[in-house]
């Protein structure tokens, strides 16, 4: 099997209109971009991981916990922009998208979501999925679905119920799963600066999921699956969900 050269890059900016500098957020005596880069570095592709931001506060933050770090243009208006932007000045052969607000995030999603571009030279991207929570969690509109073909590669992803069951009895029978779509990818260098040059699709901008313009385009991702769902941080009250995991987490050890 080919050697492929990984880098793993978590794109934070400190602007948000719900959270403002929220890379730095203090949870439990370290600012959260610390949190995310160290659950990265639990996992196999510890060596080789950035920080890529537009602001010096988070690189000096970064650097300060002796972390890696680079400088992106502010007018990278998504994660995807912001990696593509390091992938044009670091060479690797894939490049694995870990989201900067997620503190608790498994080494597990980040392997599942990686692994199967090194086998199968087919797929373009990789992303995990896991059971969605509750019953509930299936009307939630900030609660991203996927459904997978027989393959585990995506065929829709929607902020709506996917799919629709109309008989409960089959859906037992059959086994069908409503998934959640959690935001880890990993993507091969030429489909990650494919991607970010293309214009938004019409789903896209439907469901407002930048995923969708990959499948649009007739890329093909595959969705491993995973147990763990972890805890994004949108607004400062999310800090008391995170601190509350890792008590339970450190009482299991």
């Amino acid at each position: 099997m080919e050697i492929l050269s990984v880098l793993v890059v978590i794109p934070a900016r400190y602007a948000s209109s719900r959270f403002p500098g929220k890379p730095l957020a203090d949870i439990a005596g370290k600012p959260m971009i610390q949190r995310v880069y160290e659950r990265v570095q639990l996992s196999r592709f510890k060596d080789d991981v950035v920080v890529a931001t537009d602001d010096a506060r988070i690189r000096d933050a970064v650097e300060d916990f002796g972390g890696n770090a680079v400088m992106t243009p502010s007018s990278c208006s998504t994660g995807t922009e912001r990696i593509a932007a390091v992938a044009r000045e670091r060479k690797a052969d894939i490049y694995i998208n870990v989201q900067g607000d997620e503190p608790l995030v498994s080494p597990e999603s980040i392997e599942t979501a990686a692994e199967p571009l090194f086998s199968n030279t087919n797929i373009d991207i990789g992303t995990v999925a896991a059971p969605l929570a509750t019953p509930e969690d299936t009307h939630n509109p900030n609660i991203v679905k996927v459904t997978r073909a027989l393959d585990g590669t995506a065929l829709y992803f929607s902020r709506s119920r996917i799919p629709f069951v109309r008989n409960e009895e089959e859906q037992r029978r059959e086994s069908i799963q409503h998934l959640q779509h959690l935001g880890i990818y990993a993507y091969r260098r030429e489909a990650l600066l494919r991607l970010a040059s293309l214009p938004p699709t019409p789903l896209e901008l439907a469901e407002k999921l930048e995923q969708l313009r990959a499948l649009e385009h007739g890329m093909i991702i595959n969705v491993g699956l995973v147990s763990e769902r972890s805890i994004s941080v949108d607004v400062p009250a999310d800090i008391e969900r995170v601190l509350a995991a890792l008590d339970t987490e450190s009482s299991l050890h």
